[in-house]
């Protein structure tokens, strides 16, 4: 029996089986596909995403593969700035396709000793008091003590528990892909230009290659969205929209998305959950999606390594849907408001037309980007300071930068008073001397992932809040 099955090898299911490995946790990863999909859905990471990847020591390799930006337009294309004032250390966008994403987290994840078994089509999941049984469609059983979704919008497992996955059906559809384009760079910028005034979205970014990134509204939505579009359907649609198909030939690989928008009813069921695009589906506006995945495995990671190790808190593995699900809903919304937003309806172009105007506020061009870059979440852990729930910015402290000092995957007690201890939990969390000046308070604990648990100065009231996160004292 291994610990954990995790279904799916994109980033989320990638990232989750990094953040288990770390705590000595056993896991498989089962994906469908023979081979790393060639298709770049994703574009880049959003600031939350850029400081997980440097709390684990990753940032480097991203780094040296991406492209940094700090330009607007990320909210329904509006916005002309990045914001200044952001509350991070990494104050940009890194521009990295998917498919280097995911060759990097699946790097990182065979380091750890990460076993990855493609091929594997997941045809029933039953499971007991003890573990999970996984049934593939070769007959094989696998047995685990839990095992997680992330399968994506059509997941399997989902689908097997038999959990509802309520929303709105598609509305529209967009086709996209990588092709080669015979046209002049000035006549594409001034078609591009004359679309963009009415139709959304619509575009062809150059690639370094010299093919192009093309999207285009679709006529309307298919009924079998798993079958590819052909370059006829791109080639017809430009026409329909442009009034050229740009001499669209050499296709690299073609694909459709849909405004479909769904959040799944629970994220647990026993011993099974789901995260990642398996739990919530929503339009692309804003780049959110790969992110949302990933930060959904950085939470569940170090919970479910807890329940598996023994420690966890009774009701710690179902504060993964409780703070999970919420942020979820938002992201939802947000991107319901920005496709309406970008519509070419005379209401939604008004309403695009003021907010462009109040984005010229550096306060509410800051308030929507901390949206867009999960950077303004607050889990609900209570009344209290200003901090409790949110993640902490990389700070300089005596013993290093903060984000290094995270690397371990364990809990952080900042401790700027020199008088407190968390003997009794020293297996589970560390503590750092903080008192240089670099902390907003006293003394501040903080979770694996980097979330402010408790906030204060007092002894008691410390040990108080450890059980809540970090289980009984050894």
């Amino acid at each position: 029996m291994v610990d954990v099955i995790v279904v799916g090898a994109g980033p989320t299911g990638l990232m989750l089986a990094i953040e288990l490995r770390l705590r000595g946790v056993g896991v498989t990863v089962l994906e469908r596909e023979a081979e790393s999909t060639r298709q770049v859905r994703a574009l880049g990471l959003h600031v939350r995403s850029i400081e997980i990847m440097d709390q684990r020591g990753l940032l480097e390799r991203f780094l040296a593969h991406g492209k940094q930006y700090r330009v607007g337009g990320f909210f329904a294309g509006l916005g002309t700035s990045w914001p200044e004032g952001l509350d991070t250390a990494h104050s940009y966008v890194l521009g990295i396709p998917q498919t280097l994403t995911e060759r990097l987290l699946g790097e990182h994840a065979a380091e750890l000793g990460v076993a990855v078994r493609r091929k594997r089509t997941l045809v029933g999941v039953d499971q007991d008091g003890d573990g999970v049984s996984a049934e593939l469609d070769d007959g094989t059983r696998l047995r685990a003590r839990y095992l997680v979704g992330c399968d994506g919008g059509r997941s399997t497992v989902r689908k097997l528990l038999g959990v509802g996955f309520p929303g709105e059906p598609a509305r529209k559809e967009t086709l996209l892909g990588e092709m080669e384009l015979d046209v002049a760079p000035e006549t594409l910028a001034a078609v591009t230009a004359e679309v963009s005034k009415t139709r959304f979205p619509f575009g062809a970014m150059p690639l370094e290659d010299g093919a192009y990134r093309v999207i285009v509204p679709a006529a309307g939505v298919s009924e079998d969205r798993t079958v590819p579009p052909t370059l006829a359907d791109f080639q017809r649609q430009l026409r329909a929209v442009a009034g050229t198909d740009l001499g669209a030939h050499s296709p690299r690989w073609l694909s459709r998305f849909t405004d479909a928008t769904r959040l799944a009813e629970r994220y647990r069921s026993g011993r099974v959950l789901l995260a990642g695009d398996a739990a919530h589906i929503h339009p692309p506006t804003g780049g959110q999606g790969l992110n949302l995945g990933v930060q959904d495995a950085f939470n569940l990671g170090w919970k479910l390594a807890a329940e598996v190790r023994g420690w966890a808190p009774e009701d710690l593995l179902d504060s993964y849907e409780s703070e999970r699900r919420p942020v979820a809903a938002r992201v939802l919304e947000n991107t319901r408001a920005q496709t309406e937003l970008m519509s070419a309806e005379p209401g939604p172009r008004a309403v695009r037309g003021l907010l462009s105007e109040l984005m010229e506020f550096e306060e509410v061009n800051r308030y929507l980007i901390e949206k867009i870059t999960a950077i303004g979440v607050r889990y609900d852990l209570g009344e209290g300071h200003g901090l409790l729930g949110r993640r902490m910015r990389d700070v300089e402290l005596k013993g290093g930068r903060l984000y290094e000092l995270m690397r371990g995957g364990r809990g952080l007690l900042l401790d700027g008073t020199g008088r407190l201890s968390v003997t009794g939990w020293a297996d589970r969390v560390d503590r750092v001397a903080a008192g240089d000046g670099q902390l907003p308070a006293p003394a501040v604990l903080l979770r694996p992932d980097g979330h402010v648990a408790w906030v204060g100065e007092d002894q008691a009231d410390l040990r108080d809040h450890l059980p809540r996160w970090f289980g009984a004292a050894a």
